[in-house]
């Protein structure tokens, strides 16, 4: 695999997937391993996915294989309420609630946000450079204030923003994803909502999204915001969710100051009223 070009992160998945195979069936006899996959207690899409590691394998291995026939099954994504996303990142530690704030204003993959590096922010133009992950294209992208107050409260220890580079990236990412876990378990239990256990990292990229193209209805816009090289990956979006009958937070401004801070915080202008600016977002 690393002959043919494929990243670290995927081969040491591969991997961990084949072990996992062989500690319940034989690997080395293919009719096991499909006997194993026929009953397992997983998902269709997981067990499309084993049989391409289970293929690769035994091409290398020069192993007759008849591929079993599973298929994957698009779902659509989960996208959380605004003020459940506000409520997690409220609730977890001062590093947790910077790296998710940043996915929720930018949109970044989980890898993209990991590896951000300390020359990548721009405080002053408040833009963030972000080095794109699985074939996608780089893009700069516009923060708030707030993010850029948070990440500069953070330790300037390294080089990168959130991880010590000296620890294999994937490895720390697998204890981050853990603990944050914990925190986000805490925090549903705290609340008595079993939906913000379900906001993931990747979550949080459909949920900048999903708000994206409400706000917008540009799915190019959208397109560019996700680094997508194929518009096909960025539909999705246009019918995730009906916003029609929606309940909204309304905040109004008298002045210039007033108005940024409120676009900044994703609130939209409505209408003008005596004077007074009118703005609305979705709770």
């Amino acid at each position: 695999m690393r002959k043919q070009g494929y990243r670290h992160s995927t081969i040491r998945y591969c991997i961990q997937a084949l072990k996992s195979i062989a500690r319940r069936a034989n690997l080395l006899q293919p009719e096991s391993a499909k006997a194993y996959l026929a009953y397992a207690e997983i998902s269709e899409s997981r067990k499309a996915k084993l049989t391409e590691d289970l293929a690769r394998f035994y091409a290398y291995m020069h192993l007759t294989f008849d591929k079993p026939n599973y298929r994957r099954i698009e779902k659509l994504p989960f996208v959380p309420l605004e003020v459940e996303v506000d409520q997690l990142i409220s609730g977890v530690g001062k590093k947790t609630a910077t790296y998710l704030q940043l996915i929720k204003e930018t949109g970044a993959r989980a890898g993209e946000a990991w590896n951000l590096r300390w020359i990548d922010l721009d405080p002053e133009q408040r833009t963030v450079n972000i080095c794109p992950e699985k074939n996608s294209n780089p893009r700069q992208l516009k923060i708030s204030l707030r993010l850029v107050s948070m990440l500069n409260a953070l330790p300037k220890r390294h080089k990168l923003l959130f991880r010590n580079p000296d620890v294999d990236p994937l490895t720390s990412m697998e204890v981050f994803r853990r603990l944050y876990a914990a925190q986000r378990r805490r925090i549903a239990r705290k609340l008595q909502n079993p939906r913000i256990e379900q906001i993931t990292f990747k979550t949080l990229r459909h949920f900048k999204a999903t708000m994206e193209y409400h706000r917008t209805k540009d799915i190019l816009h959208v397109m560019q915001l996700l680094g997508h090289k194929n518009i096909r990956n960025t539909l999705v979006y246009t019918h995730l969710v009906s916003f029609e009958g929606d309940e909204y937070i309304c905040k109004t401004a008298r002045n210039v100051d007033e108005a940024s801070t409120l676009v900044e915080s994703g609130f939209e202008y409505v209408s003008e009223i005596d004077g007074i600016q009118l703005f609305r977002k979705r709770k």
